[in-house]
């Protein structure tokens, strides 16, 4: 039988710059958008939006996200979680910060725009998935703080 670790998880997700994250708009239809990321040691997925963007209004209306990280190959990574907002500046939130500005540097350069908002997933549930293996499917959950 094989395995794969949540330590192996993180690393791929690590690999990854890009993710497609899906929020609930507001007649309850799917939407999803292609995000810069970056992720903490806990797997928690943090990126940078605008707060004049559609997934912006749904998680401040809905905080439960889904984000799929894809390739190379058959590879796959989906996570569903709940989303919370980071600040901009001070030390309560600055890990989430760093760690999205260890995968995007330039991302600190956004902190002049106004709109500049960020969000970090706290994971509940993923499903890791390599298909080139033949396949390879390891589910993993998280327990709710």
């Amino acid at each position: 039988m094989q395995s794969f670790t949540e330590a192996e998880l993180l690393k791929y997700v690590r690999a990854h710059r890009l993710a497609v994250v899906a929020t609930i708009g507001e007649q309850g239809e799917p939407q999803g958008a292609l995000v810069g990321v970056g992720s903490t040691d806990a797997l928690e997925i943090v990126f940078d939006t605008l707060s004049t963007t559609r997934k912006h209004a749904n998680l401040v209306r809905d905080k439960r996200v889904a984000v799929t990280f894809s390739g190379p190959g058959e590879k796959t990574f989906q996570l569903q979680g709940v989303a919370f907002a980071v600040s901009k500046a001070g030390d309560k939130d600055r890990r989430y910060r760093e760690a999205y500005y260890a995968r995007w540097p330039e991302g600190r350069e956004h902190l002049q725009w106004e709109s500049l908002a960020y969000w970090a997933i706290s994971p509940r549930w993923g499903r890791y998935s390599d298909y080139d293996l033949g396949p390879l499917i390891v589910e993993f959950s998280w327990p709710t703080a």
